[in-house]
């Protein structure tokens, strides 16, 4: 009944939760990779636990890990799939946790469990190999088990499959398996199957993991075959989505094959115009870089398609003088594509004519 700090009698026992101070805990947690789950109570007999592993803890989390991994290789269906979902927990938090229950062998357990008919075991399984996956040195573990890849993404729940572009996702960040990843049979037709049909937070997945892959110059081929590019621009309708869509079509349009293909898409353009007028300030840079390597690697017949696109010109002046400075550098280079279009239209009617309005406002905007 005495306050820890003074000492002195505290009028009144009745514990008020510091929901300031949990929140910075808890961002601290996060942040240290250190699990977290405690709620306030009304109780001032509440335990707290110290979030920090002992070493001791450490030791009996091995030890059970050891267990549990007996259990994946021998056990019966119900012990693996209780197994599995432990595990998947233990992994859940924790660097340590991740090291040591990769180190004990579960990875070519859960490889294994992947192709289970029992989608509860499936799907702790690759939910376990996501948490696993954060963990750097696991990511190359992973990738060196033999059909590892496939087994991933042949989810039979909904929770699997999404699970399941978080984990492509995850072991995309290293370049060399973005390549790797999507040679991959399935692989990209997964991730637009649930770019396409997912709930949100599966199209949220599977765009991310489209857009890493997107990073690699040599996976256009195979996200044009896998239908990448048609699922990307009609991701630009769905508000979630639409930017890091627009992103992975500004790497892909780079290349002279991935602006064909998405030149041949009748909704591209207009896709990518609606963004203009509300996405995010790095989303119009993404849009608007979209569009000038559309121009630029497309060919004329494209250029033409996106300045016959309804109100271009207000938008394009609009972000010259709101834009970032990449955007309003992007909009000003795709502002002189079009004066060059117009001019070379001009000259092949016979008139000479040049309009230097567009040139003075640029002067102004960028010196």
């Amino acid at each position: 009944c005495t306050c820890p700090k003074t000492g002195q009698m505290l009028m009144d026992s009745r514990i008020v939760p510091n929901r300031a101070l949990k929140n910075l805990i808890v961002q601290w947690c996060t942040a240290s990779g250190i699990s977290y789950e405690s709620e306030f109570t009304d109780s001032p007999n509440e335990c707290f636990v110290s979030a920090l592993p002992t070493k001791a803890a450490v030791e009996a989390n091995k030890a059970t890990v050891s267990i549990l991994i007996k259990y994946l290789a021998d056990g019966s269906e119900a012990a693996q799939t209780v197994a599995a979902r432990e595990i998947r927990l233990l992994a859940k938090t924790g660097k340590e946790n991740r090291a040591f229950i990769a180190e004990a062998g579960a990875i070519p357990h859960f490889c294994r469990l992947l192709k289970s008919e029992n989608a509860i075991v499936q799907e702790n399984s690759v939910t376990a190999m996501l948490n696993l996956s954060i963990y750097e040195k696991n990511k190359s573990r992973i990738m060196e088990e033999g059909d590892c890849l496939e087994s991933i993404v042949s989810g039979l729940t909904v929770e699997a499959q999404e699970n399941a572009a978080a984990t492509l996702f995850s072991l995309s960040a290293v370049h060399e398996y973005k390549k790797r990843i999507a040679i991959v049979d399935q692989c990209v037709e997964a991730l637009v199957s649930l770019l396409q049909n997912g709930t949100p937070r599966g199209k949220k997945d599977a765009v991310t993991a489209l857009y890493n892959l997107s990073t690699h110059p040599d996976n256009c081929s195979r996200m044009i075959e896998g239908g990448g590019v048609s699922s990307l621009v009609g991701a630009l309708k769905n508000e979630g989505v639409a930017e890091e869509a627009a992103g992975a079509l500004a790497l892909l349009v780079r290349q002279s094959l991935g602006a064909e293909a998405i030149g041949k898409e009748d909704s591209a353009v207009m896709g990518l115009m609606g963004m203009m007028r509300c996405v995010t300030p790095r989303g119009k840079e993404n849009v608007v870089a979209a569009l000038l390597e559309l121009c630029r690697s497309g060919g004329a017949a494209v250029a033409e398609k996106v300045l016959r696109a309804p109100a271009i010109a207000g938008l394009l002046q609009t972000l010259l003088f709101t834009g970032t400075k990449r955007a309003r550098r992007k909009a000003a280079s795709l502002a002189r594509v079009f004066q060059r279009l117009q001019v070379l239209k001009i000259l092949k009617f016979g008139d000479i004519y040049e309009d230097e309005d567009m040139d003075r406002m640029m002067e102004q905007v960028l010196p």
